[in-house]
């Protein structure tokens, strides 16, 4: 019987190439997992969609790596459904049931976190994004799916570009519902915080920034990171944010940006497979494991 499974995707098991990003998602996956050892806890490491994998053989399974989901999403939806009845997840079912849809935004909205403001536009509306935005006063925004990751069919619109775009949109919107959220040129300055929290607390911080010409800052698209120190206000909203979950997540990201008045606010909570930058911080790779080694 294992105590803990550590999710990834089936890239992850056994890359076949090498590369500066598959390195660093080995080593962080191999941090946790010293982390779990060390704390005498039997731990493997599965692909989520493993065909073979027994789930009553772990007590608990903990997402970390689970990449891939987005694309495989009905299947990942039927797998999740089915595991959370062979065993425990971390963070839990509900919260990541509740997170995979970006419709959580609202939710934290109520419990009154300042969060970017956005608007939902649900599946097989009939609007172009011309009347859209015609209708909200907006011009420069973000459109993305509210079920995604690593910025997958994100796009930046403004009037002279809305006309482009209009046809993809057209093809998402009919199976899909999607979000607009304004465009944060200081995110362009500034770049967008990532904050790590570990139990309820924060534990270290990045700045995450897009590359010249580009918008989206992730890696994939080639942005760059850099560590931070978050001011006390920043902090707090983070805190404030996962303590207005239904239950506490044992791990979370906090992705923060300065919204159109300077005042910072909540882009997205990742509390199913952040990036954790633990290569930046092994402590809170302990951290972790400590959390899971008192859920024993």
């Amino acid at each position: 019987m294992l105590d803990v499974v550590i999710l990834t995707d089936e890239r992850y098991i056994a890359p076949k190439e090498s590369n500066e990003y598959t390195t660093n998602v080995m080593f962080e996956d191999q941090l946790v997992m010293t982390g779990l050892i060390k704390k005498g806890l039997a731990v493997k490491k599965v692909a989520w969609s493993d065909p073979d994998f027994d789930w009553k053989t772990t007590r608990y399974v903990l997402f970390r790596t689970t990449w891939d989901y987005a694309e495989k999403f009905s299947e990942f939806a039927d797998w999740l459904m089915d595991v959370a009845f062979k065993t425990k997840l971390i963070n839990s079912y509900d919260l990541v049931s509740w997170n995979l849809d970006k419709h959580y935004l609202q939710d934290l909205k109520l419990e009154g976190i300042h969060t970017v403001e956005t608007y939902f536009i649900e599946p097989k509306d009939s609007r172009t994004l011309t009347q859209i935005h015609e209708e909200l006063g907006w011009e420069k925004t973000v459109l993305k799916p509210v079920i995604s990751s690593s910025a997958k069919n994100t796009f930046k619109l403004a009037p002279e570009t809305m006309a482009d775009h209009e046809d993809v949109y057209t093809k998402l919107i009919a199976d899909e519902a999607m979000m607009l959220q304004p465009f944060l040129d200081n995110i362009l300055e500034r770049g967008e915080l990532s904050l790590m929290l570990i139990g309820g607390q924060f534990t270290h911080a990045v700045i995450k920034k897009a590359k010249p010409g580009d918008f989206r800052v992730q890696d994939d698209f080639g942005g760059s990171v850099e560590d931070y120190n978050p001011t006390p206000d920043e902090i707090a909203l983070a805190v404030k944010t996962v303590e207005a979950c239904e239950t506490l997540p044992i791990y979370a990201r906090v992705d923060i940006a300065n919204d159109l008045n300077g005042v910072p606010a909540v882009m997205e909570l990742e509390i199913v497979e952040p990036e954790m930058w633990f290569r930046r911080n092994s402590d809170a790779a302990d951290k972790l494991a400590e959390e899971i080694a008192n859920l024993f």
